[in-house]
């Protein structure tokens, strides 16, 4: 029998109580086995058999850890991440992968060096919605694609008192939502020709972006990427139009509800959106709609991957180019919007 990975999880905030810490614990072959953290009570409260060490260098150094995931603030990957590496770890760092392009390029050189695989947790790849949109795109029902909206849009009015609402770099909602997004068109597109994105900061006492509207362009195609923090009736969450038809989908993928209240997979129905699709297609000047069921999602598969991928049985899930892709849309993003003014992908072509 292989023996199973040990794996560590630097902090345990949020997203490390809330997805990574879960996720691993369901995925046979991993063993989560130590987690870095100040509050060493609020860690036992919800893993007693896990080890705590105070620090992430005293975590990186225990001989036995194989894979280290670093889900802490934005401005944190790069540096834990390196350290990570240099201590011979195969590592995993949450989305967005850096703060900036020339931080993710320089982390995919070291992990390079070191011969240890390095991985983006851009988990929303299996959330039912897209899954479901990926096939559908897949089949060729819809044509070629003309129109292709997406959509996180959250009512969250009080402003909180944490890293991702405070100014400074990595944080804001185009970096927290808007990676999700730009990695999932770039999956179901491609790398688009350009990009145009307009910010705002709509809430009161806000300091950070919490609306974004993002414009690309595939030659006569377009795509629209949107996230907002004032959304008390949310937009659907995909609109997309083809030469031969249109998917619409409402409400969100179900897991993060499904984590935030304590459940954890595998359980029974893991993963099943309520809420159906629905596909319309035009076949002899006829239109016809139904109802689509999606496929459930399973951000599970992600953690499964990542420890294929260590064995040498599979591929990375997504790699540290998949997070370079994202970083180089973000950040040109960025200066389309300090800039007002659309901006290629391609330097040599910009106008």
């Amino acid at each position: 029998m292989t023996e199973p990975l040990n794996v560590a999880i630097v902090g345990y905030g949020f997203a490390s109580k809330t997805f990574h810490a879960p996720l691993i614990a369901a995925v046979p072959g991993l063993e989560l086995t130590v987690i870095a953290s100040s509050d060493p009570a609020k860690v036992k409260a919800d893993w007693p058999d896990v080890a705590v060490e105070a620090t992430p260098v005293d975590l990186f150094a225990r001989r036995e850890i194989d894979l280290v995931v670093i889900p802490t603030p934005n401005d944190s990957h790069f540096p834990l991440a390196r350290m990570a590496l240099a201590a011979g770890k195969h590592v995993v760092v949450d989305k967005p992968f850096t703060v900036t392009l020339a931080e993710a390029r320089c982390l995919q050189a070291d992990a390079a060096a070191a011969g240890r695989l390095l991985s983006v947790f851009h988990n929303r790849r299996w959330d039912s919605d897209f899954l479901t949109l990926r096939q559908v795109i897949g089949t060729g029902e819809l044509g070629r694609i003309v129109h292709f909206e997406s959509h996180f849009d959250r009512y969250r009015p009080q402003v909180r008192d944490r890293w991702r609402e405070r100014a400074g770099a990595g944080s804001g909602l185009w970096y927290d939502l808007g990676s999700h997004l730009v990695d999932q068109v770039l999956q179901l597109l491609g790398v688009p020709e350009s990009i145009s994105l307009d910010l705002a900061t709509q809430r009161d006492a806000a300091a950070t972006d919490d609306w974004f509207h993002a414009v690309l362009r595939y030659g006569q195609s377009r795509c629209i990427l949107h996230g907002s923090a004032l959304a008390a009736v949310p937009a659907p969450r995909f609109t997309v139009h083809g030469s031969r038809g249109s998917f619409i989908k409402r409400g969100l993928d179900p897991q993060e509800d499904l984590l935030k209240s304590g459940r954890r997979p595998p359980t029974p129905g893991w993963g099943e959106d309520p809420v159906n699709a629905t596909l319309s297609v035009w076949r002899d000047d006829v239109c016809r709609t139904r109802e689509l069921a999606c496929l459930a999602g399973n951000y599970a598969a992600y953690y499964s991957g990542v420890g294929d991928a260590i064995r040498g049985l599979g591929p990375n899930p997504v790699t540290a180019d998949d997070g370079i892709a994202v970083m180089r849309l973000l950040e040109l993003g960025l200066q389309s919007a300090n800039q007002g003014r659309v901006l290629r992908t391609s330097p040599a072509r910009e106008a």
